[in-house]
């Protein structure tokens, strides 16, 4: 691969904005996760859920940005998600791959 990042080449494909101060955050991939009852991760999932939090890529100890648990799903289509968090509301919408807003 040639010096492009990865942004330049329209690699990033969903969008994450809060509501609140317009915070947003880019990645190539998310993921909604199961917690137990204390705490502990059990698994990741692709369709979001109450009670699950968003984590986007990459994934691990470096992730770019993980949410608290879904509390509300305000609006969902194929392309976006409207949702509350325990202290946020957010909008992750599918970026298409000519868009590189």
């Amino acid at each position: 691969m040639d010096s492009r990042s990865i942004r330049d080449l329209g690699g990033y494909k969903w969008k994450l904005v809060r509501e609140r101060d317009g915070l947003t955050k880019r990645s190539m991939g998310v993921y909604w996760i199961d917690w137990t009852d204390d705490g502990e991760l059990v698994n990741y999932k692709s369709e979001p859920l109450i009670g699950r939090s968003l984590i986007m890529s990459p994934f691990g100890k470096n992730y770019t940005w993980m949410t608290t648990v879904v509390t509300e799903i305000l609006e969902q289509s194929e392309n976006f998600i409207k949702f509350k968090t325990l202290n946020s509301n957010y909008l992750l919408t599918r970026i298409n791959s000519q868009n590189k807003n």
